[in-house]
């Protein structure tokens, strides 16, 4: 398999699922008794008693690549490589889960370790435009300090060390503090977190004008991006926060309301396919059983077209840019 070893996949499979969890899905376990059953997918439980991981609806055993694979949609070389990369460095494959209490005393990152960020960067800019992002939307994300251009090392199998570039998305807390950085390869299929990244902040782009009450949810940064700029193309008024999720977790969503108490309508932006649909109406159902959030009114809008908002962006673009063309062909047939 291209990108990883035999020895990365044999790791990855026994990666530490538990700490993996407590580490980027930080919210996402709950105590079931003796055991631990996940929030979203509540037929996956840890079975402590014997030492592992029962997806009941599935009527199987699973690992950690398994997880990262079947439930939050990965490829087998991006699970592998978060797995089996220096943000698992802490866990321990080999020990007992019989005490938990050793998993939150292991010593986790300080702070999220950003990219190193590239001077006079261009890259990034061509790159974004490309999938269809406005220069605007991607200034103002510039200069608040929530996206630029970066360098990320990649150790490769035989030792030596390639330098690849990345678009990084920031998410920050309150006091402008760097908490969350996701990476995606310009110039090719990385996709990854920075280690030490904090899934409660998540990468978010606010409004124009503090104290709103609306937020809108979507899976990636680049699909808030894309909404962002068909306002922009559209002329529709709108002026909220626009949070990615950075997958298909609640973590992000809850820790933004228990930030923001003033939030009363969630839009939720998923992309427009089965696994999309299905985590919408979860999330939905989720905030309305909630006490803390049964005063928000939440919508599900997947796009209309195409299988994620940037898809629809591109399509939009498409089709204005195809408009003049037929003017000209509709003048021409009349002129005969």
């Amino acid at each position: 398999m291209p990108g990883v070893t035999k020895e990365q996949i044999r790791q990855a499979r026994e990666a530490d699922l538990f700490a993996y969890l407590e580490r980027h899905e930080r919210g996402v376990l709950k105590r079931d008794g003796p055991n631990y059953r996940h929030r979203e997918h509540d037929s996956l439980v840890y079975v402590t008693a014997k030492n592992y991981w029962y997806w009941n609806s599935r009527g199987k055993r699973i690992n950690a690549l398994d997880y990262l694979m079947e439930i939050r949609g990965y490829g087998l070389v991006d699970a592998v490589n978060t797995l089996a990369g220096p943000a698992m460095q802490y866990s321990f494959p080999s020990r007992s889960y019989q005490n938990h209490t050793a998993v939150r005393q292991v010593k986790k990152p300080d702070h999220c370790y950003l990219p190193w960020q590239k001077k006079c960067a261009t890259s990034y800019v061509s790159y974004l435009q490309k999938r269809g992002i406005s220069t605007a939307v991607i200034n103002r994300c510039t200069q608040l300090g929530i996206l630029y251009e970066g360098s990320y090392k990649k150790k490769e199998p035989d030792g030596k060390a390639t330098y690849i570039q990345v678009c990084v998305f920031v998410g920050k807390d309150e006091h402008g503090t760097a908490k969350f950085a996701c990476m995606r390869g310009i110039h090719s299929d990385l996709r990854k977190d920075a280690y030490g990244s904090d899934k409660e902040y998540s990468f978010c782009l606010p409004p124009h004008r503090a104290g709103s009450r609306h937020v809108a949810v979507f899976e990636a940064p680049i699909d808030a991006l894309s909404h962002a700029t068909l306002q922009e193309m559209d002329g529709w008024k709108w002026d909220g926060y626009r949070l990615s999720l950075g997958g298909t977790s609640h973590v992000a969503l809850v820790a933004f309301l228990e930030r923001h108490p003033k939030i009363r309508h969630v839009d939720l932006y998923m992309d427009s396919d089965y696994a999309g649909l299905k985590n919408a109406r979860k999330i939905r159902d989720m905030l309305r059983t909630d006490p803390r959030f049964k005063h928000i009114r939440v919508g599900i809008h997947p796009p209309r077209q195409g299988k994620d908002y940037n898809e629809l962006l591109q399509i939009k673009k498409q089709e204005r840019h195809r408009l003049p063309e037929r003017r000209l062909e509709r003048q021409a047939a009349i002129s005969i």
